[in-house]
């Protein structure tokens, strides 16, 4: 590998830390003779960063070259930053001969907007053609969809990758406009829209006819940056609840502003990314994707923030003492999974189990109920519906950790 390109390497990779990529792949494919490798649905390999991120695919990008001067991104026109860009060529070697030498199991491209977003996205699709047709690559691809490139172009991105993303960025129209006045929120539902509605007529006509070619079988996600501009946690996971039931999309995913352009007076000033926000968004959209909670039963005008010291499944227990505690071996599994300290496969072992006896502690301890949070909201065999005092001022003064320079910080389990 001559220099040349290992300096493209060490800027593009180095450039595409600021995209999140997802940690399972989605997708199945298998080996066929004659092609090069295949994809799991349960997830890819991971490596690392050098510094020390852990990533599941070689993340890159295509260019850094970008004709769009967004406040946020360290990428902006302005930025006087080392420039580079591959070649379709290039990118297709580089990704084989990484995938060889079981480097990877697969590919996250993304790319500065370069001339046009037309003009970028052909690059992107071809990279992905070549790799499945020219070199039977069976590895997982991962793109991302340009705002405003052509229904063609991103139809072709479509029938070669795993997954497209289409970024929203920043979570409110009106914060993008004065953040990035090249876009706007049409251009980003536009595709995101046309990805969607080729995902489901594509999942109906595979099921008349088995080999008809898929469109992006593990979905789309989307990423919104957290802290660069001023909306509230109420209204970034209202967004992404939209997003779920509407785009129908795989992920949100959430980025803590990395402070890269601080001379931007339209940014605000901080020195550390909102990590703990970040995971804490993250915690309010696994309630949402696999807990049954709606949005505004997590936030709402009162309570528009996620509290810092607690996650947000014992924050809203905490506010609706009315529907604890919770009879274990009578109440609806729904309501089971709405009990701190217990998870989703917990859940379902209480409800399949409890028909052959009442549930006990050694029962809730050997399923991986979290029983040092768990007991204050639940009857069982040990704690008769009698002796509960649901006080949680109470509940939340004995769960709460006493704060370090690291932060508060509970399990959402």
């Amino acid at each position: 590998m001559n220099n040349k390109l290992l300096h493209k390497i060490e800027v593009l990779a180095d450039a595409a830390r600021y995209d999140v990529s997802c940690s399972s792949s989605g997708s199945s494919r298998g080996s066929q003779k004659g092609e090069l490798g295949n994809a799991q649905r349960s997830g890819v390999c991971h490596s690392f960063t050098p510094d020390g991120r852990c990533i599941s695919l070689l993340k890159i990008l295509f260019s850094n070259v970008c004709i769009y001067d967004c406040a946020y991104c360290v990428n902006r026109a302005s930025n006087d930053i080392p420039r580079a860009g591959f070649t379709v060529e290039e990118m297709v070697d580089l990704t084989i001969r990484f995938y060889q030498r079981n480097y990877i199991e697969g590919l996250f491209l993304s790319s500065g907007v370069m001339v046009s977003p037309d003009y970028t996205m052909e690059r992107l699709a071809a990279v992905a053609r070549r790799l499945r047709k020219e070199h039977g690559f069976n590895g997982y691809i991962h793109l991302k969809a340009i705002p405003g490139a052509s229904p063609e172009v991103i139809e072709e991105a479509g029938r070669h990758a795993d997954r497209l993303s289409v970024n929203i960025e920043i979570p409110s129209e009106n914060s993008l406009r004065l953040l990035a006045p090249e876009k706007n929120y049409t251009s980003v539902y536009t595709p995101m829209n046309q990805i969607s509605g080729q995902i489901i007529s594509n999942r109906e006509e595979r099921k008349k006819y088995r080999k008809a070619p898929a469109f992006v079988p593990a979905g789309q996600s989307t990423q919104l940056i957290v802290g660069a501009s001023p909306e509230r946690d109420l209204d970034i996971l209202r967004l992404a609840s939209g997003l779920y039931n509407e785009q129908k999309l795989k992920r949100v995913y959430f980025s803590g502003y990395i402070p890269v352009n601080n001379a931007d007076k339209r940014l605000p000033a901080m020195i550390q990314p909102p990590l703990l926000r970040e995971n804490r968004l993250y915690q309010a959209d696994w309630l949402m994707r696999f807990y049954k909670f709606r949005y505004d039963e997590i936030l709402d005008d009162q309570h528009p923030s996620l509290d810092t010291q607690i996650d947000p499944k014992l924050a809203w227990a905490l506010r609706n003492p009315l529907f604890f505690p919770v009879d274990l071996d009578r109440a609806p599994y729904e309501m089971i999974l709405r009990v701190p300290g217990i998870g989703v496969r917990s859940a379902k072992l209480i409800a399949a189990n409890r028909k052959f006896g009442r549930i006990s502690f050694l029962h809730l301890k050997r399923m991986g109920v979290a029983l040092n949070r768990a007991r204050y909201f639940i009857v069982c065999r040990e704690l008769p519906a009698r002796t509960q005092n649901f006080d949680p001022s109470r509940i939340r003064q004995k769960l709460v950790k006493p704060t370090t320079q690291y932060g508060t910080q509970l399990s959402l389990f």
